[in-house]
């Protein structure tokens, strides 16, 4: 062999090797392929830091690996193939046991898992703990769901958390049939109430339909006739619903004296102002004559108010998604994202808070059979997580004179842990018409409202007074 072919040999090798350099460098991200969707999503200010989709790591040492000895490790990850039988597609869940997405995803893999065997497989690898698997399907962020078809082949991929319903949608929108598996919420409604309402009318308060005592009446005039309410509490809320001028509006209003049983003004009275023992929750009595309210006061405890004082008091607090007059001990907790509290007055107008701030929020609230607790965490306007996982919601309605349903108002709304402990306060309300559906679709109705429907909701204004 010539010298001019060894030189030739040699430049050959040297493009070589700079070629493989060139290719491990891009590989590495030291190149000009920059990841800017990774970028974006990780400085993404919008959202909460323990909610941010993490990087997926790297092995340390994968730079040094030769391609052979990448692909041998990838061959010793799960693959598609092997997670696939043939007669079924899989829902492939990337992530980590740490990062906080991934672990709201969790109890939704496992409720996915058992609720549709046999018609979609789930699966889960821990990219920290393998670092492989994740080079293995090119996982960029974590947690990132891949839709693989019933050969192995991919459909579809989704990075961040994704709620069940996203996936139970995606799953109808790449043609698998779910028709025959039961639905997130066990079906059971009662349309027609299950004894007719016999109570005399002008004893049923307007807004929560409860018993009217003779001796807590207030009377509101309108234009309509007298709109008759059970307590001072349900005018309050009656009147922070109204989108009426409220110029001198309380002249319209009359109270029951506790004593005589009289009908007085109510800008007039005086009123003893005090809180149930055992609840916490305020309660007020009118009276004609001072000297009544004091001795009453001695009585049964509590401080004497004036109705200007007494409507500061009850306008205090207010529903952070429809602004109605509430007491702390009715209500359900709203937690803000960034730890601002509010209220929601029902729990359905609770989860309406994360449609108004268009943020996340943490809903605490109460089975109405049995007080035990109920959290809900959204998180980009879906449920994110809720305890106990077994939760419904009641979605109170009635029937218009045209045939259609409409929402039964605040008062005939609930969360309950199990669909039994609802179907037993139905049971134990006789009155009650409408219907169980899953907190996640209470969500949703709520999310897709829009800013004109959510300034209207709950104003009276859109339903005057009889």
């Amino acid at each position: 062999m010539n010298q001019t072919w060894k030189v030739a040999i040699v430049v050959v090798l040297i493009v070589s090797v700079i070629a493989v350099l060139n290719i491990k460098r891009n590989k590495s991200g030291q190149g000009t392929g920059t990841n800017t969707e990774t970028t974006s999503a990780v400085n993404e200010p919008s959202q909460p830091e323990e909610y941010v989709i993490e990087d997926v790591p790297r092995p340390a040492d994968i730079d040094s690996l030769s391609t052979s000895e990448i692909a041998a490790s990838i061959d010793d990850q799960i693959q598609p193939g092997e997670l696939v039988k043939k007669e079924l597609p899989l829902l492939l869940d990337l992530g980590s046991d740490e990062c906080i997405p991934c672990k709201m995803m969790a109890p939704i893999l496992e409720k996915l898992k058992t609720e549709y065997a046999g018609k979609f497989k789930v699966e889960f690898l821990d990219v920290r703990k393998d670092p492989m698997s994740g080079t293995a399907y090119n996982i960029k962020l974590i947690p990132t769901q891949i839709f693989f078809d019933a050969s192995g082949k991919e459909l579809f991929r989704h990075e961040g958390f994704y709620s069940k319903e996203d996936i139970l949608s995606k799953w109808k929108e790449l043609g698998l049939d779910l028709s025959d598996l039961r639905s997130d919420a066990p079906a059971f409604e009662r349309l027609t109430p299950a004894k007719n309402d016999d109570r005399p009318k002008d004893m049923i308060c307007y807004m929560c339909d409860g018993d009217i005592n003779p001796k807590t009446v207030v009377t509101v005039r309108t234009d309509k006739g007298p709109v008759r309410l059970c307590s001072m509490h349900c005018y309050f809320i009656m009147y922070s619903c109204l989108v009426e001028d409220k110029t001198d509006f309380e002249q319209k209003v009359s109270v029951t004296d506790w004593v005589t049983g009289n009908s007085i003004p109510a800008i007039d009275a005086i009123f003893l102002y005090g809180q149930e023992e055992n609840t916490g929750r305020p309660w007020a009595k009118a009276f004609a004559d001072r000297n009544a309210a004091v001795k009453e006061r001695s009585r049964s405890g509590g401080n004497i108010l004036a109705f200007t004082l007494l409507q500061e008091k009850e306008l205090s607090h207010r529903c952070g998604f429809c602004e109605r007059a509430a007491y702390p001990q009715d209500v359900a907790e709203v937690i803000i994202e960034g730890g601002v509290h509010t209220w929601g007055c029902c729990s359905h107008c609770a989860l309406g808070v994360a449609a108004r701030t268009g943020k996340d929020i943490e809903v605490r609230e109460k089975d109405r059979l049995t007080g035990q607790k109920i959290v809900v965490k959204t998180l980009d306007g879906k449920v994110a997580s809720l305890e106990p996982s077994t939760s419904v919601a009641w979605f109170g309605q009635r029937q218009k004179p045209d045939g259609t349903w409409t929402s039964a108002g605040c008062f005939h709304q609930g969360f309950f842990i199990s669909a039994d402990n609802l179907k037993k306060w139905v049971e134990k309300n006789p009155y009650e018409t409408g219907r169980l559906i899953s907190i996640s679709q209470a969500l949703a109705d709520k999310m897709k409202l829009s800013p004109e429907q959510i300034k209207k909701a709950c104003k009276i204004g859109e339903c005057s007074p009889k």
